[in-house]
């Protein structure tokens, strides 16, 4: 699985990142998510603090977005709060990138239900592309990051890209998501199972199926 650390405090990355700050919009998204906390607790709003200053960066970077030091020692004197804080934060959750990533962060669900259903297939299609886990690939496109359940078991197979996730791949499947993403276009999101929607059973239902079109009570038949 992914091996979280935070990108080097170099030179060149302080003075990259120097006097960053948020856009006015997102100062006003920051402004209204502080107001959300009574007095005193305005440090509770460094989750959607960090997701905006991620955001920027990546529309700075046309990636995906991740988290300088300089960036969190930003939205640390925002907050009010010691910076050791947020990094406590950032480096917990892995919503939150610590090194750069490509345009398109690519990330495989390794657990049982997806190792069952194929994820090894997938991760196949992956280094076909050039993807190291962990890496950006040379052409800036993809970062892939194997990671654990994401809580779509039963559309296993599953991969999350960006703010998306794509389920029920195949290889093919798979191939066609990137193919479409690498020549700039938005894949439908979700299952990519023909016929199904969502979590349903494929196929139709089995049971339960006088539910299907009414809110049948089956107390009396218990």
């Amino acid at each position: 699985m992914a091996a979280r650390h935070l990108a080097p405090d170099t030179p060149e990355l302080r003075a990259q990142y120097e006097g960053w700050a948020f856009t006015d919009a997102n100062k006003a998204a920051a402004d209204k998510h502080i107001a959300k906390y009574p007095e005193g607790r305005q440090r509770s709003a460094v989750m959607p603090l960090l997701d905006l200053a991620q955001r920027q960066v990546g529309e700075e970077t046309n990636t995906q977005g991740w988290l300088p030091l300089p960036v969190m020692e930003y939205v640390a004197a925002y907050l009010d709060m010691p910076i050791i804080r947020v990094v406590e934060v950032a480096t917990f959750y892995f919503m939150y990138n610590l090194v750069p990533v490509g345009k398109f962060h690519v990330q495989v669900c390794g657990t049982t239900p997806c190792m069952l259903r194929g994820s090894d297939d997938i991760l196949d299609v992956c280094a076909k592309r050039g993807m190291k886990k962990g890496q950006v690939s040379d052409n800036g496109l993809w970062t892939l990051t194997e990671v654990e359940c994401m809580g779509s078991c039963a559309t296993a197979p599953m991969v999350q890209i960006n703010d998306d996730n794509y389920e029920d791949l195949t290889a093919e499947r798979f191939t066609a998501v990137l193919d479409a993403l690498e020549a700039g276009e938005n894949p439908k999101a979700g299952t990519q199972q023909p016929g199904r929607h969502t979590s349903e059973p494929s196929g139709g239902p089995t049971t339960l199926k006088e539910m299907v079109d009414a809110n049948h009570d089956y107390r009396s038949e218990w």
